[in-house]
């Protein structure tokens, strides 16, 4: 959902490099403001985590979180790196879903139609 001008829009599947504590986050960015970014994820220590739970059909419900700016170190965008795939692209091969749409349906409810649409 990134564009050449505005590659950190709304709806761009992201990593975000935290600080104090130092964490990193996978998700889709809701919003990206001076005060901070808004992000719908996990935090990057669950991704395998998170591909068996979703394989298996259980509900998921992302995070919804804001973090202030003066903690965000660095935020990248979620591409491949030479032959090493996208987390996204991971997500997807591994699960058969497009993990915007995961990402950016936060109910488990929802996820559950989603997972059982043909």
């Amino acid at each position: 959902m990134a564009n050449k001008s505005h590659p950190f829009s709304a709806g761009t599947i992201v990593v975000a490099t935290l600080s104090n504590p130092r964490e990193k986050f996978w998700g889709a960015i809701l919003a990206l403001t001076p005060e901070g970014l808004s992000l719908c994820g996990i935090e990057l220590a669950s991704f395998e985590d998170l591909i068996p739970m979703v394989k298996e059909g259980e509900a998921f419900s992302p995070s919804i979180v804001f973090f202030p700016m003066h903690r965000l170190e660095r935020m990248e965008l979620d591409l491949p790196d030479g032959g090493i795939p996208s987390l996204s692209q991971r997500f997807a091969s591994k699960t058969g879903l497009d993990p915007s749409q995961v990402l950016l349906r936060p109910s488990g409810e929802e996820f559950q139609a989603l997972k059982e649409r043909p």
